[in-house]
């Protein structure tokens, strides 16, 4: 079963994608497919344009895309949640699709969830060890390396905590169908599920590696920018001083965003040189956590979507 909105175009050779609920989602190019399993045992297939945030030739350039694109990946990947909530309960197709407005206020919260998870707890945490006398002020070295330290413990405990709960668990399975269909496609073996049930479930240009490479950056340029933002205002009070730091932090996640998406197209692109593997391997070390190794019918599912995305010939 499908339903196109878009007319034949010829898709680029690299893809990426997205484990959503009982299905994946793959993009390739400027639109993206959805693969669903329905309680019914069918797999529905719907083809999308790709929402895009970045087409003036400005937000294209290398070290400013990155931002928009984490945007846009954002919004294409929440509307594809929800579509594949809706048909994975047997939801009537367009049943409760997202609005805008409701699109907004998902991004916000969901930005919300995030920034306070992984930028402002992680400060008042390091403001914690400050104040029992084992870090120097914000601007120190120490205060950034336990800022660094919790923000690295966050993050790998959410993983690991969400990873226990079965749903969970189902869609991290997608997320391994996912990996193991692109590298089956980008090494020249089609769609076959024979093929694919062999390849890795790791992937070099996962989303996960690009979170992990966001907080390293993040930590490296707050080390850097926020004594040379001290040097130019510095607050007498500490409480404001600690609010004002924590503002520019989470305003710094636009450079720190745009320079990471460069590291992980460049790791993605040359994934055999030595250099690469290094900085690939924390990020495929946390795919261990992020992936389950998937059964066939899984990867049925995204080699379904995958095959749409690439040829929309195929979506039926």
């Amino acid at each position: 079963m499908k339903r196109s909105l878009l007319p034949t175009v010829v898709a680029a050779p690299t893809v990426g994608g997205q484990a959503v609920i009982e299905g994946v989602m793959m993009r390739a190019k400027d639109r993206l497919a959805i693969a669903v399993r329905k309680p019914d045992g069918e797999i529905l297939v719907e083809l999308r344009p790709w929402f895009s945030l970045s087409n003036a030739p400005i937000l294209r350039k290398p070290f400013v895309r990155g931002f928009p694109v984490l945007l846009e990946t954002l919004v294409n990947g929440i509307k594809a949640l929800n579509f594949s909530a809706m048909q994975s309960v047997d939801g009537e197709d367009g049943e409760s699709e997202l609005t805008s407005w409701h699109l907004v206020l998902t991004m916000t919260v969901a930005l919300g969830v995030a920034l306070g998870l992984f930028v402002v707890l992680p400060h008042f945490l390091s403001a914690f060890m400050q104040w029992v006398g084992l870090a120097g002020d914000v601007e120190s070295v120490s205060f950034n390396a336990w800022d660094g330290l919790f923000k690295m413990l966050v993050f790998v405990g959410y993983i690991a905590a969400i990873s226990l709960v079965p749903d969970i668990r189902r869609v991290f399975q997608y997320h391994g169908a996912e990996h193991k269909a692109i590298w089956t496609f980008e090494s020249g073996g089609g769609f076959s599920v024979d093929k694919a049930r062999s390849k890795s479930r790791l992937h070099p240009r996962c989303g996960t590696s690009f979170l992990l490479f966001v907080l390293a950056v993040s930590i490296m340029l707050h080390t850097i920018l926020v004594p040379l933002l001290l040097e130019l205002y510095r607050p007498e009070s500490t409480v404001v001083k600690h609010v004002f730091v924590v503002a520019a932090k989470l305003l710094f996640m636009v450079p720190v965003s745009c320079v990471a998406y460069e590291m992980i197209r460049f790791a993605g692109k040359f994934n055999t040189n030595i250099f690469c593997r290094v900085l690939c391997w924390p990020g495929l070390a946390l795919q261990m956590l992020t992936t389950k190794e998937p059964d066939d019918s899984q990867i049925e599912v995204a080699m379904a979507a995958l095959k749409c995305a690439v040829r929309e010939e195929a979506c039926s």
